[in-house]
């Protein structure tokens, strides 16, 4: 007896496909919408780029704002450093300087014929061991008689009118010796201008 091929019948699901059906059916792809993703996700991955650059920056901005002022926080402290040790002795060698002024009392007091006497040799000793010491700590006599009166450095304390025509407008005679400290003004020195 022949055997008749039958043909093959596959189970249909309760929709009416079968497996072949669903096997050969090739996939459909929305290509609109993997394009729309796509480019939505480069979108965000740029814009996501973009926010991380921006922070970036900012921290390196802020990073060298604090630098600059950390740097000029330094130098200042270390030129504030530099001047406080420059003029530390300020007060005390201000409290000093009327003892130099007695000291060039005391020597003008003597006389030039007084200069055999022991007594002036050892005053004038004695004050040039203490200018010489306040010298090295920074001390300095301000010049004053000959030289143009300057503001700066002199207080005018009389006008006289010039004995000659090249001394006015200078300093003719000092009262009280000015004082420099490190450069800077401690005492001004009092002094009497030629007009």
């Amino acid at each position: 007896m022949a055997k008749h091929n039958k043909p093959r019948h596959h189970a249909a699901d309760s929709d009416g496909y079968t497996d072949e059906n669903l096997t050969d059916q090739p996939e459909v792809k929305n290509e609109t919408t993997d394009k729309t993703a796509q480019s939505q996700e480069e979108s965000n991955g740029e814009s996501e780029i973009v926010t991380l650059q921006q922070k970036v920056n900012e921290l390196n901005d802020k990073y060298l704002r604090l630098y600059s002022e950390f740097d000029n926080y330094r130098r200042r402290v270390s030129k504030e450093k530099l001047e406080i040790g420059k003029t530390a002795g300020e007060d005390i060698i201000s409290s000093l300087l009327p003892v130099m002024d007695d000291f060039d009392r005391a020597i003008a007091l003597f006389g030039e014929d007084a200069q055999t006497d022991p007594v002036k040799q050892g005053i004038i000793l004695i004050f040039n061991k203490f200018r010489t010491t306040l010298n090295q700590k920074g001390l300095s006599e301000i010049q004053a008689i000959g030289v143009d009166f300057d503001t700066d450095y002199h207080e005018a304390v009389a006008h006289i009118p010039a004995p000659e025509p090249e001394f006015k407008g200078k300093v003719i005679d000092v009262t009280q010796k000015g004082y420099l400290l490190n450069d800077k003004v401690i005492r001004f020195a009092k002094v009497v201008v030629g007009s």
